[in-house]
């Protein structure tokens, strides 16, 4: 507790330096949208950054979308692109950039990530900044805050004490809330002031890890030897997915980011390992054996009239 408190007085105090601009924030040339948590963990930033994309897209816009890279061993800016290496660049950048095929930058320092992006397409006309909100060195347009409706916010402590990166009234100063899951949230302060929004993660299809070309019916894989890995942020929610189409399955959770390896996955060569997509990007390489993931889409409503994304795009234009 006493580390948490030094962490809560560490994170105020940076936050408030940048706030006075005591330190500078860099600005890019086209308007920033971040997409961000305060916890520690999987709310689903990943499928709400693919679903942002596809609707800029739509609307005219024309994406590109910076990250940290998170398990990757990369030192300066880098592209990533849809079959580039995990294990380089990270997994869920190469997810994001094999789902919407927009330009995709890593790095350290998201400024230069940025930049490198735009110097190498400079037809981008909007950057989407995924799990920036505490990255205040890169000024923003619009800030969007995720909330995993079953852990919220754990025991509402920082690290290490608890899972919060920052305090939970930093939600009062985001432009949006999404809730993953459902829009029931217990724990949510009611005097904060942004918009609320419920995201659902759908899927109910499992594409062959083998041959991506191939698709199966939940119902097809009833009776088998099941077993279901996850090595992402918040395991329980891709098992209850699994749970809810109907399936019966042994478990085994690794830690957010793993990096399998052929070992890992040998112990399970006699049953069909269902897993995550972000997971299947790691094992591809590794799989021979009867493997599936199941892609999921996010879908977003909203007790207001207006939709997100004529909120965000209200942001923009302005």
């Amino acid at each position: 507790m006493p580390l948490s408190w030094i962490f809560l007085a560490a994170t105020y105090i940076r936050k408030s330096l940048y706030d006075i601009d005591w330190i500078k924030r860099s600005r890019l040339s086209v308007p920033v949208i971040v997409v961000g948590n305060i916890s520690v963990g999987g709310t689903g930033k990943t499928p709400f950054v693919i679903w942002l994309a596809e609707q800029l897209k739509l609307a005219g816009y024309r994406p590109g979308i910076i990250s940290r890279g998170y398990g990757g061993t990369f030192q300066h800016a880098l592209a990533v692109f849809a079959n580039s290496n995990p294990q380089l660049v990270g997994d869920e950048p190469v997810l994001i950039a094999k789902r919407t095929d927009c330009p995709v930058f890593v790095g350290v320092d998201r400024v230069l990530a940025g930049r490198a992006l735009l110097q190498a397409n400079p037809q981008c006309n909007v950057i989407i900044s995924d799990d920036g909100l505490q990255h205040y060195a890169l000024q923003r347009d619009v800030e969007i805050a995720l909330v995993d409706s079953t852990r919220q916010f754990g025991n509402r402590c920082l690290f290490p004490a608890g899972p919060l990166r920052e305090s939970v009234s930093r939600l009062q100063s985001v432009d949006a809330i999404v809730v993953c899951g459902s829009d029931e949230m217990t724990d949510l302060p009611v005097a904060l002031g942004s918009t609320f929004f419920s995201m659902q993660l759908q899927g109910n299809m499992l594409q062959s890890l083998n041959d991506e070309r191939i698709s199966q019916l939940p119902s097809n894989f009833f009776g088998k030897n099941l077993v279901a890995i996850a090595g992402i942020g918040n395991p329980e929610r891709f098992f209850n997915q699994l749970t809810a189409l109907g399936l019966q399955f042994e478990f085994k959770a690794f830690a957010d980011h793993y990096a399998f390896s052929a070992q890992d996955l040998a112990q399970f060569s006699d049953q069909t390992i269902l897993m995550t997509e972000k997971d299947a990007v790691k094992c591809r390489r590794l799989i021979t054996a009867d493997a599936w993931f199941l892609p999921v889409m996010a879908t977003l409503s909203s007790k207001n009239k207006t939709p997100l994304i004529t909120l965000i795009l209200q942001k923009l234009r302005s």
